[in-house]
């Protein structure tokens, strides 16, 4: 069950894990972009940890962490990643306006609607090579998992299956499309960015 004290104690996890990974991410980045993942991500994880813990005038809620979070994303950078975190967290704050508790059956339904929102807003599509194909290899194995299912063990595995199954693929969106041949046999940077969040929390 996810609910605000859970949180508050995941996203410092989150941001330790994004300034672990950031040399890893901009390297891979580096093979297909701007080599600029990881210090996107390292610089989100700063401003979030400024932003938090809650102060007492602020409402300690799920709504609450995660638009701070969002908020703290939105000015560290205006990369197309950076953006779609910032879109993420927002999407995840409104879905959890009066919302106490989530369970896996809840996450997976707000998963599905930050991958709406995500492809409305970048253009990207489920099968592209892309970090949406890892949120929804996370979604379907939450909506089918039993109520005391290891939600994030479940999690972790069907991103891993997700990467194996889309490495031999090419990219699709972003600057890689312009290198897809060169992209088969690589991960989706983003892919693994999501990856390393979900080992951190």
């Amino acid at each position: 069950m996810l609910d605000a004290n859970v949180l508050a104690r995941a996203v410092p996890r989150w941001c330790a894990a994004m300034h672990a990974a950031a040399p890893e991410l901009n390297a891979l980045d580096g093979r297909l972009g701007d080599a600029d993942l990881g210090a996107t991500l390292d610089k989100c994880a700063t401003l979030m940890e400024q932003a938090l813990p809650v102060s007492p005038a602020s409402p300690d809620s799920l709504e609450g962490i995660f638009k701070r979070c969002a908020q703290a994303s939105a000015k560290a950078s205006g990369s197309s990643f950076g953006t779609l975190l910032t879109v993420a967290l927002m999407t995840a704050g409104k879905h959890c306006a009066g919302r106490e508790l989530l369970s896996a059956q809840d996450v997976a339904a707000l998963l599905s609607e930050v991958i709406t929102t995500l492809s409305a807003r970048g253009g990207a599509a489920l099968g592209d090579k892309t970090v949406l194909d890892g949120l929804d290899a996370i979604q379907r194995a939450l909506s089918g998992a039993a109520a005391d299912a290891p939600a994030l063990a479940l999690a972790g595995a069907a991103l891993r299956g997700s990467l194996d199954a889309f490495r031999d693929k090419p990219n699709r969106m972003g600057r890689a499309r312009m290198f897809a041949d060169k992209t088969i046999g690589l991960d989706d940077p983003g892919m693994v960015a999501l990856l390393r969040m979900v080992e951190a929390l």
